[in-house]
């Protein structure tokens, strides 16, 4: 029967619409409306700017707990703020909230001596480092220009002087005796150049001069010295070498005590004046780790570099202080809002230079900060979604949550190819961490971490919505005041701030409800504005937020136009008069970025004897989605809650979306669907100018659904396009007629009795309606009434159940025959 136009039956010969009316909404009911005259003032230059927030007084209270109570674990995830603008809504509410903070000290990294890639940290009181860094560079300047100088002034010089004259006069109480015996053996001592080195050796004198060996040897042979006077030069030759040799040493030794005393003297002397230039340091910055280091400067100073003065450029580099974070100017608790929370961000870097081995290399004037050391002391707002989007991020901030140290060279990031690097010093934190997520990250977090509940303890929940009442309608003209003032927009009359609150309404989509997602209410605002400028005016009225709600939809609704122009062209059938057994028109939604437009989806029914039950032809397809499957189940059930007959349900049915290719998702069908069925069983025809959207369960109760505004409107344009005849209309729940803000073009159609929105509560109102035949209710007796359309479909039930059995019966005893046959031939 699915497609027949009438009623063969006859069950129902007049189908009297009279009675639906009962179900239509009031013209009042199909949009609310914001009365411009309630409003206190014509533009919003006559209101005060926003200031804060308002509506979220327990998101609020959650919040300033948080900020203010410093116990382990306290940090604080913000839930449900979306759209942009919202981390400067959290920095407005810290300003509002001012909580007082821990005063964080400035950070420096200055070059350990004893671990050259481990740099040091100081820790200095707020705002000293810089000078800290400042004394440092004098004491370098001081090192590098003047300490040669110090070192060699009248009284250090005389003292050094000194020294070489008690050396002197002991090599010569050394020397003088040695020689006088030398001459008594004819012998002298002489200075002789070998290689670089410069040795005392004992030559023979010959004719009152000392001659080498080689020469005396010559003049032997020469006859010039005779047998016996070489050999006795011999005989003393060999008698005073190893004199000569304990003499050698003996100088040697008071040489190297020469050296050690001078040596010694220029590093106290070095010591003394280095200790009385950092003295003032000391005093200013009496700090222990100061102190330390300033001992191990002057240490490495005198110990290394007292030969390399001439070029200290070459060294001092290690001396100078790396001010990695200082409060200088900052007066009250840092806020750091990091927009891009990549893990060098977040806990700083190393820079790295080549070295003459083509090597990376790097010092402690190469480390900066990152915004976690930024907050100390204060807070660090970050996006949830972005932090854990970057490799790494999230693991090293949990880390410095819950160890309180910051690592800005983790683990991760030691990369042996990269070549040696430096490990600064971990620094002890106070920082407050704000996440801003939406719920789906706070749970997955929840879940997935362990960490995350026991560190991010305070959860401050922000709704999407606002009451609809007149504290929310003056926060509306506020905020457009602030934007228009911050933003150098004309101002708003009571018209167009009436007509930005009726969207907020519709954004919101909840009776008694606006959005708090300012974001979006803000941009019509700016594009209203737009309008009103290009046309040279100097006032935004309602006209120019209507106009720019029409743009914006518009602008993205291609996807809608081309599927009313193939209703429009029959390509996509859609039926919009008419009655038809086992078809209905229901409502489905399509996304564009923000928003979402409605469209009519036909859905067909057709049913006969069997043992199948319901069959949902797109779930056969794998179309389905696990919600609209779930929906088809609880049709499954109510149908059997529906029809409780004395007998199994001996039918077979199937139900699909008409020219649908691809997936389908969400329940709000499944009301339309089972009118469908039930078409399909009696045999009644269902109105084509009236489309059904709304979820069941399995007591027939119709539940509320989504983008219901955008879904009559769809419906409106089809019917639009194919011919309004003032009888269609939508079905939706009783419980989201509060939500109803429509168009104004729709809510013109309901005022004028072109178009109709009906809100039900049963699938027994909307049979009444698609049918106009009573459903029908049980008696005492669990039979419904004689004429309505469930007491058709218990017998239409009847009547399958019994053509199944005789089927049944003839299929056994055919089988039976077949049997006895088989056994005859064996």
């Amino acid at each position: 029967m699915t497609g027949q136009e009438q009623d063969p039956a006859g069950a129902a010969a007049s189908y009297d619409t009279a009675d639906s009316e009962r179900f239509a909404l009031s013209n009042d009911q199909v949009r609310w409306r914001c009365d411009p005259s309630q409003l206190e003032f014509q533009t919003t230059e006559e209101v005060e700017p926003a200031r804060g927030v308002v509506g979220q007084d327990a998101a609020v209270d959650a919040l300033r707990f948080g900020l203010e109570c410093y116990a382990q674990g306290q940090n604080v995830f913000i839930r449900g703020l979306t759209g942009t603008g919202r981390m400067t809504l959290v920095r407005q509410m810290l300003e509002q909230i001012s909580p007082a903070c821990p005063a964080a000290p400035d950070r420096c990294y200055v070059h350990n001596f004893a671990q050259s890639d481990r740099p040091m940290l100081i820790s200095l009181p707020r705002g000293t480092a810089r000078a800290f860094a400042r004394r440092m560079d004098e004491a370098i300047e001081f090192i590098s220009s003047d300490l040669a100088r110090a070192l060699s002034d009248e009284g250090t010089t005389s003292r050094r002087q000194a020294i070489e004259r008690s050396a002197q006069q002991r090599v010569k109480a050394v020397i003088e005796p040695f020689e006088k015996e030398l001459q008594e053996a004819g012998l002298a001592l002489v200075k002789v150049q070998v290689g670089p080195v410069e040795q005392a050796a004992i030559f023979p004198v010959v004719a009152g001069k000392p001659v080498p060996p080689e020469e005396f040897q010559q003049l032997h042979a020469a006859g010039q010295v005779t047998d016996e006077q070489r050999r006795q030069v011999e005989e003393n030759l060999e008698t005073h070498r190893q004199r000569l040799e304990d003499i050698s040493h003996e100088m040697m030794q008071v040489r190297l005590e020469v050296t050690e005393s001078m040596t010694g003297f220029v590093k106290g002397q070095a010591r003394t004046v280095l200790q009385r230039f950092t003295a003032r340091l000391g005093t200013e910055f009496p700090q222990p780790q100061v102190s330390r280091f300033l001992e191990a400067m002057i240490d490495d100073v005198v110990e290394n570099h007292l030969d390399k003065l001439a070029s200290a450029t070459e060294f001092v580099r290690r001396y100078r202080v790396n001010v990695l974070h200082d409060h200088v100017d900052e007066k009250s608790c840092p806020v750091v809002v990091e927009h891009t929370p990549t893990l060098s961000n977040l806990i700083g870097s190393v820079d790295r230079e080549s070295g003459p081995d083509g090597r990376s290399i790097s010092d402690h004037m190469m480390i900066h900060d990152g915004s976690l050391l930024r907050a100390d002391g204060g807070y660090l707002i970050v996006e949830a979604r972005d932090v854990l989007g970057e490799p790494g991020a999230w693991k090293v901030l949990m880390r410095t949550v819950r160890t309180g140290r910051l690592e800005i060279v983790p683990p991760e990031l030691s990369l042996p190819w990269l070549g040696p690097s430096v490990k600064p010093e971990p620094i002890d934190l106070n920082v407050k961490v704000i996440l801003i997520g939406d719920a789906e990250v706070y749970y997955l977090l929840d879940a997935m971490d362990p960490d995350f509940p026991q560190q991010f303890k305070v959860l401050a929940d922000f709704d999407s919505v606002l009451p609809r009442d007149v504290p929310a309608i003056r926060h509306y003209a506020s905020v457009l005041a602030k934007v228009a003032a911050e933003e150098n927009l004309p101002p708003f009359d009571r018209s167009a701030v009436a007509a930005l609150v009726e969207h907020g309404a519709r954004i919101a989509a909840r009776n008694g409800k606006l959005t708090a997602r300012f974001s979006r209410v803000c941009d019509i605002a700016r594009e209203a504005a737009f309008i009103a400028t290009t046309d040279g005016r100097k006032l935004v009225t309602r006209d120019d937020v209507t106009a720019t709600v029409r743009r914006t939809k518009f602008r993205a609704n291609l996807p809608s136009r081309r599927f009313r122009e193939l209703v429009a062209d029959g390509t996509i059938r859609v039926q919009t008069t008419g009655r038809v057994v086992g078809q209905v028109n229901g409502l489905a939604v399509m996304s564009a970025g923000q928003l979402a437009y409605g469209f009519p989806a036909r859905i067909t029914a057709t049913i006969g004897a069997g043992a199948a039950g319901a069959i949902n032809i797109d779930r056969e397809a794998n179309l389905s989605g696990a919600i609209h499957t779930k929906g088809f189940y609880i049709l499954s059930g109510l149908l059997r809650h529906l029809l409780q007959t004395d007998h199994p349900l001996a039918f077979t049915a199937s139900i699909a979306f008409e020219q649908s290719y691809g997936g389908i998702d969400g329940d709000s069908a499944s009301g339309a669907e089972i009118c469908c069925l039930l078409s399909a069983l009696t045999g009644v025809p269902l109105r084509q100018d009236v489309a059904m959207t709304g979820a069941i369960d399995q007591h027939g109760h119709i539940l509320a659904v989504g983008a219901v505004n955008e879904k009559i409107e769809g419906f409106f344009d089809a019917c639009s396009d194919l011919g309004l005849n003032g009888s269609q209309g939508v079905i939706i729940p009783a419980s989201n007629a509060g939500d109803l803000v429509l168009r104004e073009d729709v809510a013109e159609a309901c005022r004028e009795g072109r178009f109709r929105v009906y809100a039900v509560q049963t699938v027994n109102d909307a049979l009444e309606i698609l049918t106009g035949i009573p459903a029908g209710e049980r008696d005492e007796s669990g039979s419904y009434g004689e004429g309505t359309l469930l007491a058709m479909a218990v017998e239409r039930a009847h009547v399958f159940w019994i053509k199944a059995a005789l089927a049944a019966n003839i299929a056994a005893e055919v089988a039976g025959e077949i049997g006895s046959d088989e056994d005859e031939d064996q």
